[in-house]
């Protein structure tokens, strides 16, 4: 089975409040989006990365992984969806309908490789899977006013972590459907359970963050160096 990569990297992180968008600021002596494919282009069962980059993009030219071989890049779209759905289609000129695909956010550095392994070892089947995690904290539900209206059961809730791994074909078949429907997804796995599917969680690292907000950074800095 041949497994390639999406990494969506179009987007500007306005959280952020800074001048770059947040894939390309400096961590720990790399851009964040360096960090990202490293650990993507170190696992040999990926044949290829396509990256979806906004179309003016000014800053990836610069960055380490630009120029190569594994990696191809295409043009992002307005939301992540679409920027993953031309990754997808631009991959197709390659890759066979069963193969399958890992999407990753570009500003999820902190991956680990055995995460990484053990995902495409365990999620690799027809439903597909995505790294998580179980939540520890109680959950709260609600109401309209922001009052606790609920306590959920979290036993059964998990924070949603990338990568996600479906097979091509088949996640570009729920994309497709799901955008012409006025569904919203926020991740890949949406898109999945929409169309009918059950992807499997696999519990990853709590350390798989994602650079959101500015604070994000010296934590992901110090993760990194305690992977090393």
């Amino acid at each position: 089975m041949n497994y390639w990569a999406v990494v969506p990297a179009a987007g500007v992180g306005r959280r952020m409040g800074a001048q770059l968008p947040k894939q390309y600021l400096e961590l720990a002596g790399r851009r964040v989006i360096d960090w990202t494919l490293a650990v993507l282009l170190a696992e040999p069962r990926i044949r290829k990365v396509a990256v979806a980059l906004g179309a003016k993009d000014p800053w990836w030219s610069s960055c380490e992984h630009a120029e190569h071989s594994r990696v191809l890049r295409v043009e992002g779209g307005a939301e992540r969806a679409h920027s993953v759905l031309n990754a997808l289609r631009a991959l197709e000129r390659e890759a066979a309908p069963g193969d399958r695909v890992l999407v990753h956010d570009a500003a999820r550095p902190c991956l680990r490789a055995e995460d990484l392994s053990r995902l495409i070892e365990l999620a690799s089947g027809e439903q597909g899977g995505l790294l998580a995690l179980p939540v520890r904290d109680t959950m709260k539900q609600a109401d309209n006013q922001g009052r606790s209206e609920a306590t959920l059961d979290r036993s059964r809730i998990w924070h949603a972590f990338t990568p996600q791994l479906f097979p091509l074909a088949t996640l570009r078949d729920a994309l497709e459907r799901a955008l012409a429907a006025g569904v919203s997804v926020t991740d890949e796995a949406s898109a999945m359970e929409w169309a009918g599917h059950r992807p499997l969680l696999v519990e990853g690292h709590p350390d798989n963050i994602k650079i959101t907000r500015p604070g994000d950074l010296e934590l992901a800095a110090f993760y990194l160096r305690s992977h090393s």
